[in-house]
């Protein structure tokens, strides 16, 4: 999301970086480009005007901070205008509440609401370590509740099962009478959608609500449907109370147009983000760190917490011993590697986190970074033996002949593979002496694209 926009606008503030002071000139030059590069992003016009509009009284308003140069003083002022339009500060549920807490999802048809239900309560089991109850009260569509059913079992998750397919608001009582028998603390309620915002869906909905009582209700926002979905926000936002968004397909939106405008236009702040396929990817959402992702300065904190989360603690515990009895790291260790690089959504997921020059939005290193090749170069590990992985230096000719054969890659894809471990053998013997710099050096010499370097 948002890389078409970040190559713009971040070539719009480097450009101002070289000014030796700002003048109406120029401004004005920086201002039209920065309008055009919203519009282009699909941002909506109203929110364009109202942004261009406080940006150019703040530059013009503003006295320039003497450790700042014009140029990052610019920079500075769109960068806390776009927090400001993201939603200002980061809205996390509120879970000290009486159980069960009701949450209910509504929104149109395609937008993603019930794999959003089971990836918000997959978050909510495994960060927040709660007992969570989905239900589906999407009657008219008997599939969307064998998914949900299907999604609940993977995530652990309890559900309410309806075979008798009755009216929601009977659904729903009986969900929440489950909830407490089994002392569930969160109920997820997951709703019908249409094509369309129409009076029978209305009613149905505000029905629902009605019985259910939520303490949340949340808009589930398809972020590739453009201003399509502005309008939809605005019917339901009038029907009922709701109290945050979801953006889903994320990573299928290079504009990000709805994500700057919906919040603005709707008053209500968005909370999470569906970020892939997978259960695991969601985010909650930080409007200050999406601001500097925007703006091409990337986003360190929540690539830590990623990192974080997802890197298998018992299994680095282990590789950090072996490596101080002075063990060597054999491919076995370079495949584990390459294994929870994948598991935390490949290279390209972790460097749209880093500033632009290593992100994968710079064209250069964009072609670099296919997780494909972590892919081969797992396959080609797999088709090793054993001793071959456990003593590299074994692997002559004839041995990479057969290893290529049976990876379905090249000679040359193992010579890499080869390099590539000598290179982080290399700098993970550094790592056990505890010598940091060292350690750096080593890295600044691996074969990294230029752009990261």
């Amino acid at each position: 999301m948002f890389s078409n926009l970040t190559q713009r606008l971040s070539s719009i503030t480097n450009n101002l970086k070289g000014k030796g002071r700002l003048s109406e000139g120029n401004i004005k030059d920086t201002l039209r480009q920065i309008r055009l590069a919203l519009l282009e992003a699909d941002v909506a016009l109203p929110v364009v005007k109202n942004f261009i509009e406080t940006v150019k009284g703040d530059v013009i308003g503003s006295k320039i901070e003497k450790s700042l140069s014009p140029g990052q003083a610019f920079t500075k002022i769109i960068h806390n205008k776009l927090i400001e339009l993201l939603g200002s500060e980061t809205s996390e549920l509120n879970l000290k509440r009486p159980a069960p807490i009701v949450i209910m999802l509504v929104g149109l048809q395609g937008s993603g609401k019930t794999t959003t239900a089971a990836k918000l309560a997959k978050h909510l089991i495994d960060k927040e370590k709660k007992r969570v109850l989905l239900v589906s009260v999407d009657i008219h569509r008997p599939a969307a509740i064998l998914q949900l059913n299907r999604l609940a079992d993977d995530i652990g998750a309890d559900f309410f099962n309806n075979a008798q397919l009755e009216q929601p608001r009977t659904i729903v009582s009986n969900a929440i009478k489950q909830s407490q028998r089994s002392q569930a603390d969160i109920v997820i309620i997951d709703t019908a959608g249409r094509l369309h915002v129409d009076d029978m869906m209305m009613s149905e909905i505000e029905d629902i609500h009605q019985e259910a009582s939520p303490a949340e209700t949340f808009f589930v926002v398809d972020s590739m449907a453009g201003q399509d979905v502005i309008n939809p926000t605005k019917a339901f936002s009038e029907k009922l109370d709701l109290t945050g968004l979801i953006l889903t397909k994320t990573d299928g939106d290079a504009r990000g147009g709805v994500a700057l405008s919906i919040s603005h236009i709707t008053g209500k702040p968005i909370l999470f983000l569906g970020v892939g396929e997978k259960l695991d990817n969601f985010e909650l959402f930080h409007p200050e760190r999406m601001a500097s992702r925007i703006l091409g300065m990337g986003d360190v904190l929540s690539l830590v917490e990623e990192i974080e989360a997802k890197v298998d603690h018992d299994q680095s515990a282990k590789l950090a011993t072996k490596l101080k009895k002075g063990k060597k790291f054999d491919l076995f260790d370079l495949r584990d590697q390459l294994e929870q690089m994948l598991g935390m959504g490949g290279m390209g997921e972790l460097l749209k986190k880093l500033p632009i020059g290593a992100n994968p939005n710079n064209p250069k290193i964009n072609k670099q970074f296919d997780d494909q090749q972590l892919k081969h170069q797992i396959a080609i590990i797999n088709s090793m033996t054993p001793k071959e992985r456990r003593f590299p230096k074994t692997i002559n000719g004839s041995r990479k002949r057969r290893i290529a054969k049976g990876s379905g890659m090249q000679i040359q894809d193992i010579n890499k593979l080869m390099k590539q471990h000598m290179q982080m053998e290399k700098m993970m013997k550094k790592m056990s002496g505890g010598k940091m710099k060292k350690m750096m050096r080593g890295l600044s010499g691996m074969n990294f694209p230029s752009g990261m370097r």
